[in-house]
């Protein structure tokens, strides 16, 4: 699979891609709103930050005991009913009376059922395409994704000025609604891809056979914490610029756009795994300079050029699904999305934790300097690796 046109062309993937475009629309929109409602409720940027990327955190628990069920349940009705919790827990953050521990409380929620909702779309992409058109798939899917939340930023920035964050809320539950309508009125059933009931047992085997591979090992460790780390970097948009947030948010969704479009398009597949580590490091210098508080074209330049890099995320998933058995592919992508997810919520609250002892410039500056530093860590070990293989084969 070669073309964009084919790729649409494919049965059921335009519906899917819709449903998801509404899913990530609201994501944007709801969470822009939320965050700029809980650092208006307390000034605090750490608080900020966790209401944006916080329920990330959770990951870590729907991967521990719920990841089996991204193979072994029905993957439309499973995506319906997760869209429908959404917009009812987003209604429930837009009720004016509700404490900021409730907030995090029904966050938190989400973010558990988000882990299982990962799995689920990946794999049934992955199924629908199957592996030769996995990496095309995916990196229109990143692309939707970063126009979507350029709108979504610039029409949440408006929204939260013209009417109000609560008012956003209750819009972007009414996304999940559609997205939710979509899923059920336009994808066929599909059976299971993996026989057995879900289990915590059965995440357990699966997540320990994944983990077993030590190439398996380095790609996980690569997707999750150099991105994760700048993540932390997004999450302090609103407490360093509060009137210009939706501004670098939308620089940073249309810097990943160029290097979706980049990867996934434009670089021939025979050079794509070169480039892996190169982005990651893009990714994490052009905030080294933010120790100095850039102004806003300088600080919106940076983030555009930075946020490129997340392009290695197709890199690095294209090797996953060639060390990945089909069966387990739905529960390989989970665990990649649940970790990731999961990376990003920790450093959130790590930058927040900075951001208030310090300033958020100097936080955005820290998390940069970490990021580079697990990159070039990741690389020795991958160039260690790779001398130990012809070493092990003259010795065998």
């Amino acid at each position: 699979m070669r073309s964009y046109r084919e790729l649409f062309r494919t049965p059921e993937f335009t519906p899917l891609f819709l449903a998801s475009s509404a899913n990530v629309m609201a994501q944007t929109i709801g969470g822009l709103a939320l965050g700029i409602l809980v650092f208006r409720a307390t000034e605090s940027p750490l608080l900020s930050a966790l209401s944006m990327f916080g329920p990330s955190l959770t990951q870590v628990l729907g991967a521990t005991f719920l990841l089996s069920g991204a193979d072994r349940l029905p993957p439309r009705s499973t995506l319906t009913g997760i869209s429908l919790l959404f917009a009812s827990a987003t209604a429930v953050l837009a009720l004016p009376a509700l404490p900021v521990w409730a907030v995090f409380v029904v966050l938190l929620g989400q973010g558990l059922v988000a882990s299982l909702g990962g799995g689920v779309r990946w794999g049934l992409v992955n199924e629908i395409l199957s592996k030769d058109g996995f990496m095309l798939g995916r990196s229109v899917f990143n692309m939707m994704a970063g126009i979507v939340q350029v709108l979504g930023y610039a029409t949440g920035g408006v929204l939260v000025a013209v009417l109000s964050p609560r008012v956003s809320l209750l819009l972007s539950a009414a996304l999940y609604v559609v997205a939710a309508a979509v899923i059920h009125l336009c994808l066929t059933p599909r059976p299971p891809r993996a026989s057995g009931r879900p289990s915590v047992a059965a995440t357990w085997r699966a997540n320990a056979l994944l983990w077993s591979s030590a190439p398996r090992r380095q790609v996980y460790l690569a997707l999750w914490i150099p991105n994760g780390l700048i993540v932390g970097c997004e999450s302090l948009y609103v407490s360093y610029a509060p009137e210009s947030a939706g501004t670098l948010f939308a620089c940073a969704a249309l810097g990943m756009l160029a290097g979706d479009v980049l990867v996934g398009r434009l670089v021939p597949p025979r050079l794509r795994p070169r480039l892996g580590f190169p982005l990651l490091l893009l990714l994490a210098v052009p905030y080294l300079p933010f120790l100095l508080h850039p102004r806003l074209p300088l600080a919106a330049a940076a983030v555009t050029l930075a946020s490129v890099g997340f392009g290695a995320s197709l890199v690095q998933q294209g090797r996953l699904m060639a060390l990945t058995p089909d069966d387990l592919t739905g529960h390989a992508l989970g665990l990649h999305s649940a970790g990731m997810l999961t990376m990003q919520g920790v450093a959130a609250a790590l930058a927040g934790s900075v951001a208030q002892l310090t300033s958020p410039a100097v936080a955005m500056t820290a998390m940069a300097t970490v990021s580079t530093g697990v990159t070039l860590s990741l690389v020795a070990a991958g160039r260690r690796e790779e001398r130990a293989v012809p070493a092990l084969a003259r010795e065998s």
